[in-house]
């Protein structure tokens, strides 16, 4: 009788309890991403500029489509799509694909302007190039004179007495004395030789220049010892006799726009008011438009 009992197999499916795999970190991954995705674009958003978001808003913005949403203002502009290409409902039958940009003086006003008309140059542009030009031609004239004043044997033993710099009244030139070397007699208005061969060279850059020249005599801090009566009288007559040696070699006269005494008033050596190079005649090449204080208008 136990032969014939059925034989019963029990197959047992193990479930192991609490684990349920690893999906739900791939999910938590995803989720910090786009948080901090989501975080730094809110702190671009607020560290941009207002210009800086027209301009990204730009560059994404589609530049295909048209803002008309009647008539032709659909994608295809009123076109349909053919073995030719699109085409219109014109007389020919064809579409301009090159249009003629048109630009605007005013977006407000919707002004068209002239595609041939040059750009303006503004006043300020004009008058820093014309002070470019003024600023290099004084630097020529200055190497000119300096170059001069090497090639000429009876001008190289006094080139100690020739100084030239910018000024903000213009190119300066000044014939100055040295102790054992002076321009004019002592006490007196006649210049010396080496004087008149210096401003005859100084006269030769002048007339390469269309500039105005004003003249100026110094003297030292010592009282005259001649009848001239007073450095005053002395330091003019020097500036006269400058402005003479100068016209006799071809300076216009229209060109010299003043000749001033100014005795001891200025001295180039203030710690030594009595040295002797105090004792001089300055030449400046005026600059055409002196230059204007910031925010200056005429």
């Amino acid at each position: 009788m136990t032969g014939d009992r059925p034989i019963i197999i029990k197959k047992v499916i193990k479930v192991s309890a609490g684990h349920h795999g690893g999906a739900w970190k791939v999910a938590y991954a995803d989720f910090v991403t786009a948080m901090m995705a989501f975080f730094l674009l809110m702190w671009l958003i607020n560290m941009t500029s207002p210009e800086q978001k027209m301009g990204v808003a730009d560059y994404f913005a589609p530049a295909s489509t048209s803002k008309e949403t009647s008539g032709s203002g659909g994608l295809l502009g009123g076109t349909a799509i053919g073995q030719d290409g699109a085409k219109s409902s014109g007389a020919d039958g064809r579409r301009n694909t090159n249009p003629k940009p048109t630009t605007y003086d005013d977006p407000a006003k919707g002004a068209t302007k002239d595609e041939n008309s040059e750009p303006e140059i503004s006043e300020a542009a004009l008058d820093e190039a014309l002070s470019r030009r003024e600023e290099m031609a004084f630097q020529s004239a200055a190497e000119s004179l300096r170059q001069a004043m090497q090639d000429l044997p009876e001008l190289a033993e006094l080139s100690k007495s020739l100084q030239i710099d910018q000024t903000p009244e213009g190119l300066r030139i000044q014939i100055v004395d040295q102790e054992g070397l002076s321009m004019f007699e002592p006490g007196s208005t006649q210049p010396r030789p080496r004087a008149v061969a210096l401003l005859r060279a100084v006269a030769q850059i002048i007339n390469n220049l269309p500039n105005r020249i004003t003249i100026s005599g110094h003297t030292d801090s010592a009282p005259v010892s001649g009848g001239n009566g007073s450095n005053w009288n002395l330091s003019f007559g020097r500036a006269d006799a400058a402005r003479q040696i100068l016209r006799k070699n071809q300076v216009p006269m229209n060109r010299i726009f003043s000749v001033i005494g100014k005795a001891g008033s200025e001295p180039l050596y203030p710690d030594d008011p009595y040295m002797a190079g105090n004792r001089r005649i300055s030449i400046v090449l005026l600059r055409e438009s002196p230059p204007m204080p910031p925010g200056h208008r005429l």
